[in-house]
């Protein structure tokens, strides 16, 4: 896990933001427990309480539970809100690109043969 200490994005939600997406891509399965709030804290050189503000977040989220003597452990998702989720991460990507598309004073038709070209590139 990277945190940055110069981004203006607090620690807290940059770890939960790094969790919350490997949960959303399926790299950590429900019941998988993350590492303890002691140890993570230790392996960042983090405060304890940061560490916690980050687990709480991901537990307001729905994305995991804690369980009192044990951590807390991922929950099940949801295949449609999994879905949802990427859907709305795609749409503030693809807005951010057409207002740098703007700005740069490309014509949507440019914009759209950039994306054809890219999406053929991936297919390869």
């Amino acid at each position: 896990m990277k945190i940055l200490q110069n981004t203006g994005v607090p620690i807290y939600l940059q770890i939960a933001g790094q969790f919350k997406e490997d949960i959303l891509a399926g790299k950590m399965e429900q019941g998988e427990y993350l590492p303890s709030i002691r140890s993570l804290a230790r392996d960042l050189k983090i405060s304890v309480i940061t560490t916690m503000k980050a687990y709480e977040q991901l537990e307001a989220e729905g994305l995991v539970t804690g369980v009192q003597g044990k951590g807390f452990y991922v929950n099940a998702q949801d295949s449609q809100m999994l879905r949802e989720q990427h859907l709305r991460k795609v749409e503030r990507n693809l807005a951010e690109a057409i207002q740098a598309a703007k700005v740069a004073g490309l014509t949507d038709q440019e914009l759209q043969e950039m994306l054809h070209t890219l999406l053929q590139c991936q297919e390869v």
